[in-house]
Order: C-alpha cells, then sequence, then structure tokens
C-alpha cells in the first residue's frame, strides 16, 4: 500500500481509499507535498483529489481523514488514534484521538456537516464525561455549514465541542499550533478493577 502503510498510518483496512489517495500525487507521495500553511496543504490534496478522482461521495470523507492523518504526520502531532475507541466512553468510534493524561483532544472530520456536527457533539460530550477536561474539534471542509454550526457554539445550542474548524480558512493553521504544544502519548493500559483480588 505504498508509504502510508509504510509509516503506519494505515492499517490493512481501506484498500481503495489509500490507492486514491496515493495516486493523487502521481510519482511523488504526500511526504513530497510543499505547503507553507496548513490550511495550504489540506488545499493542495483536496484540489488534487477533486480535479484527478471521479466524484464519490463515499470516499469524499475517507480522503479527507488521510488529509488530515497525514498532516498531523507532517507537522509531528504525534502518536494519534485513527478510528478509536476510548475506554469508558462505549458504542462511539472517534475518528481521530490525539492522547495526553492531561488533555486528551478529540477531532472529528467530516467533508460536509448537515446534521452530522448533533453526532460530533453528542460523541464530545460523552467524551468529556470521562475525560473532563478533554478538547474537542469539529474538522469540516463546508465553510458556509461552519459559519452554522460556529453561531450555535457561540449562542450555547452545542455543548461538547469546543470549537468549529473551517479547513478552508486559518482555523487549521491556528489548531495546529494549539496541538504543537501539547505532548501527546501512547495511552496506558487500564485496569479496570483494581482492589485486593480474592478467588479460589
Amino acid at each position: 500500500m505504498g508509504k502510508l502503510k509504510e509509516l503506519n498510518i494505515v492499517g490493512n483496512e481501506d484498500a481503495q481509499t489509500v490507492v486514491i489517495f496515493e495516486s493523487l500525487f502521481e510519482s511523488k507521495t504526500f511526504l513530497d507535498v510543499c505547503y507553507s500553511t496548513p490550511k495550504e496543504y489540506v488545499s493542495i490534496c483536496w484540489a488534487a483529489y477533486q480535479q484527478n478522482s471521479k466524484k464519490n461521495n463515499n470516499l469524499n470523507g475517507k480522503i479527507f481523514e488521510l488529509i488530515i492523518y497525514t498532516l498531523l504526520y507532517r507537522e509531528n502531532i504525534l502518536p494519534f488514534y485513527s478510528q478509536a475507541k476510548v475506554a469508558f466512553v462505549p458504542n462511539i468510534e472517534f475518528d481521530t484521538i490525539l492522547y495526553s493524561k492531561s488533555t486528551p483532544v478529540s477531532l472529528s472530520l467530516k467533508t460536509s456537516l448537515r446534521e452530522r456536527y448533533k453526532q460530533a457533539d453528542l460523541e464530545a460530550i460523552a467524551l468529556k464525561y470521562v475525560h473532563r477536561r478533554a478538547q474537542c474539534y469539529l474538522l469540516t471542509l463546508s465553510s458556509e455549514e461552519a459559519n452554522n454550526v460556529k453561531n450555535k457554539v457561540n449562542d450555547g445550542s452545542i455543548i461538547g465541542l469546543d470549537k468549529i474548524i473551517d479547513c478552508n480558512t486559518n482555523d487549521i493553521d491556528d489548531l495546529i499550533v494549539k496541538l504543537r504544544e501539547i505532548t501527546f502519548q501512547e495511552s496506558q493500559k487500564i485496569e479496570v478493577v483494581e482492589g485486593f483480588l480474592v478467588k479460589k
């Protein structure tokens, strides 16, 4: 599967999406993309996908995820978990979790929002119920929808998400700067129950 597999950014799943993503750069890889800001990286990769691939709404979200994963890799914001499950937060698979003991960070990745922001908000509430200081961000490529949802965050209609990040703007640049200030690590193994164990 090429560079994404070699660098352990993807597992064995979603081979079709990986092939499409890696074909965007012709004989190069995402490591060869020249950019000056995170916003520019997202723009270059998304434009390449839009120009060189047949439009497929089912793949849009997966390609966007790979753009953000490779951006995090390029910006050395590591380690991170994709398609992550968090202990004591049942029935939720988070798009991206960056783990820190003091401040776990969730990135919900949606090319467009429509009603999906409600799901992202519920996931953020569930995560914060367990990790009170968690930071939860919703990243999108839809500027108009992002502005509408930002208003809902500001008026208190949305209570779990900390910020809506429009990846067409400097929002993504600011987020990357903020994430660089946090030291992330692999999560520790959790003993669900501790104490003196009595057994036969």
